[in-house]
């Protein structure tokens, strides 16, 4: 039987090589492609800046309007490959946020694949292993499925600021990027077709940069959005951030972040550096407490505080009553794009998830790699139409990635932060509980979360396997007519939650890109792109 089964086993390994030694041919043999993405190079190898012919006169290749994590690092990745890049920025000094200060271990991993990751050494900033759930005393330890990967490879946190600078810092020491200060009034279209932008300088005055491709990634305030998408923006909650200052800086679960389930909506705790941790506190609606007549401070201390963990409670307090309180909208935007030679959008001012699961930023690397490798392929960017043709495909291409975080982000936040009726309640119960068991019920939806595997489907069937589990736990050990019609009240809940934003991010493209012509296209492409990467 050993015998038998050996010979299976190298009969099959024969045929797996060779399958693989065919595809690999055909997909290095093709020698257009190859000597195309050659001649983005120089004769040592190395990109270099010749291969642009786009621009007789020696201009600019590509504008982006815009130099946060996607305008920086996109700026970096095409001035590497050779492009000549314009970042315009409206404001070039540290900015100041709340919020983008987590990068998840998928975020990571694309900041790896773009040369970027020395940007979060020397900003203070901490690696994050998991996440620790707590609810009325108990606590639910969720930790990154990180054993395959090198010890660097984890989330990291860090003061948004102190990273937004060193990826402009990074991005600016390419010859070929020009970072300028100035604000974008708006687009510069010649027979349909955007050929660049009007922007004022610093000094105020009137400005025009003009390029065959304009990126645009002026940030979730996009002024510039409602000319390339449908905005359906909407502001699900707000966050209400602090720097809370603990004993030994240490929280009770150490490189973790905390997510604290209260009522009526969740409270986040991090690291942001070795002696601060930045606490949230999630406010549903669009309406808040006054911070200058003193409401906030007071909801805070009476309402949010006696639902932390005894450790944080006094740290909390006293960082309220010193009175160093801000604020963010939280919002949410399917990414619904408007195709127009010339020009694409990229990060919050093209796609939005509510920030409960630090996703954001994965999100943006991931399409900023994407949108590379697909523009490695193209020499010319001057012939507009077939450029927007060729990036057809960006759109689906992103969706794995893109679609299982605000999928998961938009869905746990309804769960954590459930509606009166006792259905979303036990929904919520169900979730903590799930979670808690560990093994796979944990290491699934953690790695959905970390970006490390981002599987719509694998998305679905936890959720739906939560909902089941809330079900069961109703029915056992014996069922009644009351808890029979709970538990389908919580299944018509969990649909409820899940089915409206599918619906937005489009069953298709999440679930059957495949069918989709450009995802055929586009992917054979950036198959290419990453093949030559490991070849050198």
């Amino acid at each position: 039987m050993d015998s038998r089964m050996m010979e299976e086993f190298i009969l099959g390994s024969f045929i797996a090589s060779l399958l693989g030694f065919i595809v690999l041919y055909r997909l290095l043999g093709k020698r257009p492609q190859r000597a195309e993405i050659k001649a983005q190079t120089g004769p040592s190898g190395n990109k270099s800046s010749e291969h642009s012919v786009s621009q007789k006169d020696g201009g600019t290749d590509v504008v982006v309007v815009g130099a946060g994590v996607a305008g920086s690092t996109l700026a970096y990745s095409l001035a590497k490959d050779g492009r000549r890049v314009h970042v315009i920025e409206r404001d070039l000094t540290q900015p100041d946020r709340i919020v983008g200060e987590l990068l998840q271990p998928g975020g990571y991993l694309k900041l790896v694949e773009l040369g970027m990751e020395d940007c979060v050494i020397g900003i203070d900033s901490q690696q994050v292993y998991g996440y620790a759930l707590y609810k009325e005393g108990k606590y639910a330890r969720l930790s990154y499925p990180l054993e395959e990967f090198n010890s660097d490879v984890s989330g990291r946190s860090f003061h948004h600021g102190r990273f937004i600078q060193r990826l402009r810092e990074k991005a600016a020491s390419l010859p070929n990027v020009k970072m300028e200060q100035g604000t974008v009034t708006s687009l510069v279209e010649e027979n349909g077709t955007v050929i660049g932008v009007k922007f004022k300088t610093k000094e105020g005055e009137e400005n025009t940069a003009k390029a065959p491709l304009t990126i645009v990634c002026d940030g979730c305030f996009s002024n510039l959005r409602r000319n390339l998408c449908v905005p359906q923006v909407d502001i699900m909650s707000h966050f209400v951030g602090m720097v809370v200052v603990l004993e030994n800086s240490r929280l009770p679960h150490p490189n973790h972040g905390h997510v604290i389930l209260a009522n009526p909506s969740p409270i986040l705790f991090y690291p942001v550096s070795s002696t601060e941790v930045r606490c949230l506190v999630d406010i549903p609606g669009q309406k808040l407490p006054s911070i200058s007549n003193g409401d906030m401070a007071n909801y805070l201390k009476t309402k949010v505080a006696n639902q932390l963990p005894p450790e944080l409670r006094d740290a909390f307090i006293h960082t309220v009553e010193k009175g160093d309180i801000r604020t963010m909208p939280n919002r949410s935007m399917p990414a619904a794009p408007v195709p127009t030679p010339g020009a694409i959008l990229l990060g919050d001012a093209f796609n939005m998830r509510h920030p409960l699961t630090g996703g954001g930023m994965t999100v943006a690397l991931s399409d900023v790699v994407v949108l590379r490798d697909l523009l490695r392929a193209v020499q010319d960017f001057s012939n507009a139409a077939a450029l927007t043709k060729h990036l057809e495909s960006f759109y689906t291409l992103r969706k794995p990635v893109a679609s299982t975080i605000n999928t998961l982000a938009g869905a746990l936040y309804k769960v954590f932060c459930p509606a009166p009726d006792q259905a979303s309640r036990e929904m919520r119960e169900a979730c903590f509980d799930y979670l808690s068991l560990g093994g796979i019920y944990s290491q699934g939806p953690i790695a959905l979360l970390s970006g490390l595997n981002p599987r719509p489907m694998s998305l679905v069937a936890h959720f739906f396997a939560v909902a089941i589990y809330g079900v069961g736990r109703l029915l056992l050990p014996f069922p009644s007519p009351k808890r029979v019609l709970l538990g389908a009240r919580l299944l018509s809940s969990a649909y409820g939650i899940i089915f409206p934003i599918v619906k937005s991010e489009g069953v298709r493209q999440m679930f059957f890109p495949i069918t989709i012509p450009s995802y055929n296209r586009g992917a054979s492409v950036v198959m290419k792109s990453a093949m030559f990467d490991m070849l050198g």
